[in-house]
């Protein structure tokens, strides 16, 4: 084991400047046996560092290498496991417990001794030892002492102990100069022996020497204690002086401490004695305008607002710790609440009369019936806004007081602005009525009916036309006998009368938007309702300002909700016939004309869309959408009856159909509706009100077509789609413009269809023949061999011409005119391009057989009776004389 130490020492830990005290050899407790040493050091520098090293071999078993380091004062407790018996085992433990098991028990308890000598000699803190021998347990040196550890020997902790450099050279040098101290020890020791005699005798005789020396510093040394008590005889005198002047300055120092602190309290009294009488005093002008100040004069309502303000101000004011005790603030105190009670009620019995008053007042609907106008209220708001700040000083100190008044005010002004409103309809269904040529009982029967209707009436629809199919004129006629009771037919109401109409309903929205932002704004301003989002605080929570409480008022509820709530919560209850007679004029106009939902739509939804800018969440906003709702399913309703009355529609059997009347009707509608929604914020609902109409139009006029017996189906198509075609590219409606290439190929085809149709075969015997000539080409016959076949030869192709001369061609050409006549409609004016038509598959027919005889009989001479220029003339010549 010493090997090893000495190894340890020279390898490991004299490179770091430790030396090694003591080791011993152990393995982990409750594993594989893997030896390692558990080294006890301390550093060779100062301060002396204690610490235990864990070394282990390396992997090679060559050397050994420094694994764990742990400082002794980390170490708070060392077991032994056992004190009585051997055990090898023992636990140490740093920041957590390490189980050792020793090679052998003398090396554990040469171990522990050693960690309890250093922690003796080094440590303040001393460790706790559990379980171990007290033999091995030393009594501990006392620390004035020089001794190392325990009796002096230092040996027991240094068994070895390496020489310094200076001892090293000191020692080469003495051995230098005798130059047998390596060959002859004895002989080099004996000299160092009589050189050390030699040198003790020289310090004793130098000692005696200096004995005279000595005795004179003695003497000195008496001296100098001897003037050492004289000062400290004369530094005690000083003291006591020095006592007695402190006792005087603590005095003074006393004295000023109690000035002092007496200024301070004085300075404080004067300090909240101001603030008391700064903010806790009411002047004698603002407590007599709050008792008898004028709340009716602009001058006295100022003198009140300030009065109110300061009052406000000084029950506002924040107490410091201790104010509320004094009898003077707690009388201030009272005079203030008593000041609030009293100047509350005045004001609230004052406004109540004013509301009151404003509320019975007959003079604002007193309004011509020849004037669709609103009353103005401008006035009342520009006198009541003067007692704004009065409203807030209210609401802010007697809450309850505040939403009476609100109350009040509703209540008032809802009867003023009924009377008023309904009045205001009054004259705009008059009005509206008047637009309509009608006898005036049937006028008088509609506004009664109409009259204090909840909005839900809904009359019969009007329509684009409730016409049979019975011939080509007089469609207004017959239209007006097919009108339901109480409406009139879209094509039986002039355009003035439906601009009549949009301006009155323009009027009446004009003149509803201004009154009720006047008074949203109004409201907003009188009552403070636009400043703080929630309210809380005592007030708002049930209490008076001075901290009593009240019991809940009827309109707490208000208190939870926002700002916008209250105003919107107003404003419903004060206009809330608005929506009312809003409805019951739409209904009214929608009776009148079904087309009037379409002036309607557009202006609703432009007002709304302002309404909207303003603010989204008002009154207004909310309660125009609402009816917009209304118009939108009238609208709707609209589109929806002109579609049912197309296919309930039906023909006539003893005339022609000519253009049909719900064709004619789209067109009407169409014109109306570009007119009206140019620029419309709704125009894509007028889009879609367009598809469907087209679609159903189209449907039905190929049912009609298909249903007619007097004229051709072909004919029926042909003009309907031609007056589709016109005015679909007349209006330009950029959402139809599929559907008008629709209806021109329709057109079109159906034109040539009933042109062939109509003109059939007029040259019918020739026709057969070269049909036959035909087949036999057809059949494999050359075409210059086709004279060589009896039936077709020379001979009977000129029998066949023969009967077909120009005077009866023509003949049959004016025969086939008159056929066509007789199915066109004169109002499409499509005579003429049908003639045309003809005119052309005729030429084709007739070039197409010039062209047969020249290739299947060449040279045989053999031409028509009559030329194209005849045919052209025959045509021409036709077409004029009818």
């Amino acid at each position: 084991m010493t090997a090893i130490k000495h190894a340890l020492q020279r390898d490991i830990f004299t490179p770091n400047d430790e030396r090694l005290l003591s080791i011993v050899n152990v393995c982990k407790a409750g594993k594989k046996k893997k030896n390692c040493f558990l080294c006890a050091t301390v550093t060779t520098e100062r301060p002396v560092q204690v610490r235990v090293v864990k070394v282990k071999k390396s992997d090679k078993g060559d050397f050994y290498k420094r694994q764990l380091a742990w400082e002794l004062r980390d170490l708070t407790e060392v077991d032994a496991k056992d004190a009585n018996k051997e055990n090898p085992e023992f636990d140490l433990h740093f920041e957590k417990v390490y189980r050792w098991v020793a090679s052998s028990t003398a090396e554990k308890n040469s171990f522990i001794s050693c960690i309890w000598k250093l922690n003796q000699r080094y440590l303040r803190k001393k460790l706790e030892f559990v379980n171990v021998s007290p033999q091995l347990l030393e009594e501990s040196v006392p620390s004035g002492e020089s001794q190392s550890v325990s009796g002096g020997d230092e040996d027991a902790l240094d068994e070895y102990q390496e020489l310094s450099a200076r001892e090293e050279q000191d020692i080469e040098g003495m051995m230098e100069v005798c130059e047998y101290a390596i060959s002859n020890a004895e002989a080099f020791a004996e000299k160092l022996s009589r050189e050390l005699q030699v040198l003790d005798g020289a310090n004793i005789q130098s000692i005696m020497a200096s004995e005279k020396q000595v005795n004179t510093l003695m003497q000195l040394l008496d001296e100098a204690l001897s003037e050492v008590d004289t000062i400290e005889g004369k530094l005690s005198s000083y003291e006591e002086m020095l006592q007695s002047v402190k006792e005087q300055m603590d005095h003074i120092s006393q004295s000023n401490h109690l000035l002092q602190l007496s200024s301070t309290n004085n300075l404080r009294l004067l300090d909240d004695i101001t603030f008391l009488v700064n903010y806790m005093d009411l002047s004698k002008g603002h407590i007599r305008a709050l008792q008898e100040g004028d709340l009716s004069s602009p001058k006295g309502i100022e003198a009140c607002i300030n009065a109110s303000e300061a009052l406000l101000q000084c029950m506002n004011v924040a107490l410091r710790p201790g104010h509320e005790k004094l009898q003077a603030v707690k009388q201030q105190q009272q005079l203030f609440c008593d000041l609030r009670d009293s100047f509350s009620r005045r004001l609230t019995n004052h406004l109540n009369n004013v509301f009151v008053h404003q509320g019975h007042d007959q003079s604002s609907t007193l309004t011509q019936h020849s004037e669709l106008t609103l009353p103005k209220h401008s006035a009342l708001h520009r006198d009541l806004l003067r007692y704004a700040k009065l409203m807030e000083w209210l609401k802010n100190t007697q809450r309850e007081k505040y939403e009476g008044l609100t109350g009040t005010y509703v209540d008032y002004m809802t009867r003023l602005y009924e009377r008023e409103i309904k009045d205001f309809f009054e004259v705009a269904k008059m009005k509206m009525a008047a637009t309509l040529p009608r006898k005036e009982s049937a006028l008088k029967q509609d506004t009664e009916s109409l009259h204090g209707s909840s909005g839900k009436l809904t009359g019969s629809t009007s329509s684009l036309n409730k016409l049979a199919v019975s011939g080509s004129s007089s469609r207004r006629s017959q239209s007006s006998s097919l009108l339901d009771m109480g409406n009139m037919s879209a094509s039986d109401l002039d355009v003035a009368d439906r601009t009549k109409f949009d301006k009155i309903f323009e009027q009446v929205l004009s003149e509803l938007e201004p009154l009720c932002l006047a008074e949203q704004d109004f409201i907003s301003k009188f009552f403070k309702l636009q400043q703080n989002p929630n309210l809380s605080g005592s007030q708002g929570n049930g209490s008076d300002a001075d901290g009593t409480t009240r019991p809940p008022h009827h309109g707490e509820h208000r208190h939870s909700m926002s700002e916008k709530d209250t105003v919107r919560l107003m404003m419903n209850s004060i206009f809330h016939c608005i929506e009312v007679e809003l409805n019951t004029l739409i209904a009214l106009g929608d009776k009148m004309d079904s087309f009037h939902s379409l002036y309607m739509l557009v202006k609703m939804s432009h007002h709304v869309w302002t309404a909207e800018n303003v603010d989204p969440a008002s009154f207004l906003s909310t309660t125009l959408g609402n009816v917009l709702v209304t118009v939108k399913r009238n609208f709707d309703k609209c589109i929806s009856s002109q579609i049912r009355q197309m296919e309930e529609v039906k023909i006539s059997k003893k005339s022609k159909v000519g253009i049909l009347p719900f064709v004619t009707g789209f067109e009407e509608f169409a014109e109306l509706a570009e007119t009206i929604f140019r620029n419309a914020e709704r125009r894509g609902d007028l889009d879609k009100a367009y598809v469907k109409l087209i679609r159903a139009v189209y449907m039905n006029v190929e049912k009609v077509g298909s249903e007619s017996l007097k004229t051709p189906r072909d004919v029926v198509l042909m003009e309907n789609f031609h007056h589709i075609f016109s005015t679909l590219s007349r209006l330009k409606i950029s959402c139809l413009e599929t559907e008008r290439r629709e209806a021109k190929h329709k057109y079109t085809d159906h034109l040539q269809a009933y042109v062939i149709t109509s003109l059939g075969q007029p040259l019918e015997k020739l026709n057969h023949f070269f049909e036959g000539v035909e087949a036999r080409v057809a059949q494999g016959v050359r075409e210059e061999e086709v004279s060589y076949q009896l039936a077709f030869n020379k001979q009977e192709l000129r029998k066949v011409i023969k009967e077909y001369p120009g005077k009866e061609v023509k003949k049959g050409l004016d025969n086939l005119y008159k056929k066509v006549d007789k199915h066109l409609c004169e109002e499409e004016n499509l005579l003429q391009v049908v003639w045309h038509s003809m005119q052309d598959e005729f030429i084709r027919q007739y070039k197409h057989f010039v062209g047969l005889i020249g290739r299947c009989y060449p040279g045989s001479g053999i031409t028509m009776d009559f030329t194209i220029q005849d045919i052209l003339e025959y045509f021409s010549s036709i077409a004029q004389s009818h």
